[in-house]
């Protein structure tokens, strides 16, 4: 790394460190990158690395307890701590626009989406009201709302993740500024939706010749679009150069590490599907009541349009599909959670009523989002006990042996046990939550969404735990997820779903390597085959691409 600024950079950083203000700790150290004017560059690290921290102290947005404790921010050849508060507004948005992780909380509730995207035009530009509004319904159309007119008066609730998501984009880029920061932009989005946001955002800045700054744990996503990669560790660059030969020819042990985490394909397993399934799902309808108003009940609204699909013995079956496609919903329903207005589903050849008790014993689930699934005045001990209340046969004493035995197994030992939720970390909740799921040894396990929301790192441990489990204890498993990445390395067959009905299902290899459905190949087409080298890298081809 070069100490001076190198000319004609857009925006030049040397030697940025931040620390808290009262402790004086140190939590980002010695940073320093350079982006060119239309350059894509990443910056790459896992929680707490440090990055957001730093990309915020770029336009003085730090938190009041992180102060600047040394280095340089030059864009365009002005300092930017030097700036006054007056010399900062005018360059946030107009020069340097944001756009944040949850869009949900960066629009305000209480305003209309019209009079949100108006603002920044009412402060950093003379247009007339009309001008204004032409220039939006335009932005809109371009970033792919399908009544712009519509959405002018309608509010954020209104619309999805990804929708919502496009008009934060288009918020930011109807100012043409020429530095775009994006901090996870698509962290809570599907594959698909993550990839039309992605090229959405590409497009719109190379039309505009705009330099974006991405942030993200996602290194496949930063891998696609950067030509720059910066990779952060504890507040620390570790690494950086060009993508490609970052990728290739990692240095570093962490950026070997981050590459070494991504999923990967194993082997195939050979399942006997001779025998009656474990849990059957036989035409599976849901539907969920219209919205009630003040004279009337809206019209229902079917949710799955008879699904049917079936779990066998020690199988893993991956259930995949977009936000909104119904994998949730089915399993939900086959958990017992959501009540099916048609269909039925089977429990080792019978009718899962007829021994409802000895079903739910065998059944368990594992959520998306452990914190709230677990009861935060309750120990870790105590969480994992209470899932052998009514195991028959098992005294108190037994019960607790088990209990501690599965958090070792879990990876949980030692002064684990005595802990509060809220002193572990997300990666440690979700063993917690596994380890309630497999203390009663259940025959069937349905995991939705149980990696989605852990760093790169923390989910390939989280991976190896539950394949392992698996293998030992040979429960069949309903793997729920939107990830086909982490699908490829667990799942034995894969059930596509689309508008509540399944459209494609077949065992792993047929499915990811010849897809007969369109939706099916959009779906593997937002994520890598990845092939590592005996350099530590990795090789990214992306999927059905000529």
């Amino acid at each position: 790394m070069t100490s001076e600024t190198t000319t004609g950079a857009l925006l030049s950083v040397r030697n940025l460190s931040l620390e808290v203000a009262r402790s004086g700790q140190k939590v980002v150290k010695d940073v320093s990158f350079d982006i060119a004017a239309g350059e894509i560059f990443g910056i790459v690290g896992e929680s707490g690395s440090g990055k957001t921290l730093a990309t915020r102290a770029l336009i003085s947005l730090l938190p009041q307890a992180i102060a600047i404790a040394g280095g340089s921010v030059t864009y365009k050849g002005r300092d930017v701590r030097a700036m006054k508060s007056r010399e900062l507004r005018a360059l946030r948005g107009a020069q340097i626009g944001v756009v944040f992780q949850e869009p949900m909380t960066s629009l305000n509730p209480s305003m209309t989406i019209g009079r949100q995207l108006e603002e920044g035009l009412i402060l950093h530009g003379k247009l007339s009201p009309d001008e204004r509004r032409t220039r939006i319904l335009d932005m809109l159309k371009r970033v792919g709302i399908r009544d712009p007119e519509g959405a002018l008066t309608s509010y954020p609730h209104e619309f999805s993740g990804g929708m919502r998501q496009r008009i934060m984009l288009a918020s930011v880029m109807l100012l043409k500024p020429a530095l775009l920061i994006a901090d996870e932009p698509t962290t809570a989005l599907d594959a698909v939706i993550q990839r039309d946001v992605m090229e959405l955002m590409v497009e719109l800045t190379r039309a505009e010749g705009t330099a974006v700054l991405l942030i993200s744990h996602d290194l496949p996503m930063v891998a696609r679009y950067t030509s720059h990669i910066v990779v952060m560790e504890k507040g620390t660059v570790v690494e950086q150069g060009r993508t490609e030969d970052l990728l290739d020819a990692p240095k570093h042990v962490y950026t070997k590490k981050l590459l070494s985490s991504l999923p990967f394909r194993t082997e195939t397993r050979r399942i006997d599907t001779s025998r009656a399934p474990m849990v059957s799902a036989r035409n599976i309808v849901v539907d969920y009541a219209g919205r009630k108003s003040l004279m009337k009940r809206g019209k229902p609204k079917r949710a799955l349009h008879g699904v049917s699909v079936d779990i066998h013995e020690g199988e893993v079956v991956a259930l995949v599909g977009g936000s909104g496609s119904g994998k949730t919903t089915l399993g939900r329903t086959i958990a017992g959670l959501v009540k099916e207005s048609g269909g039925e589903i089977l429990f080792q050849g019978r009718s899962r009523e007829k021994d409802w008790r000895d079903y739910r014993l065998n059944c368990q689930m594992v959520f998306q989002d452990p914190y709230s699934s677990l009861d935060p005045r309750m120990t870790i001990l105590a969480l994992v006990e209470e899932a052998l209340r009514l195991v028959p046969d098992l005294e108190s004493d037994a019960k607790r042996k088990r209990a501690l035995d599965t958090l070792e197994e879990v990876g949980l030992g030692g002064d684990h046990a005595s802990r509060y939720p809220h002193e572990m970390s997300g990666g440690q909740r979700q063993r917690v939550a596994i380890a309630r799921a497999i203390a009663r040894r259940p025959r069937f396990l349905i995991a939705d969404e149980p990696v989605s929301a852990l760093d790169v790192t923390v989910r390939a441990q989280v991976l190896d735990l539950f394949s392992n489990l698996q293998k030992r204890y040979g429960f069949s498993c309903l793997f729920i997820s939107h990830d086909l990445g982490v699908v490829e390395q667990v799942a034995d067959r894969v059930v596509v779903m689309q508008d509540g009905r399944i459209i494609e299902e077949g065992d792993r290899d047929t499915i990811f390597d010849h897809p007969k459905e369109a939706y099916t190949r959009r779906l593997l087409s937002a994520i890598p085959a990845l092939d590592q080298n005996d350099k530590g890298g990795v090789t990214l081809k992306w999927r059905l691409e000529n």
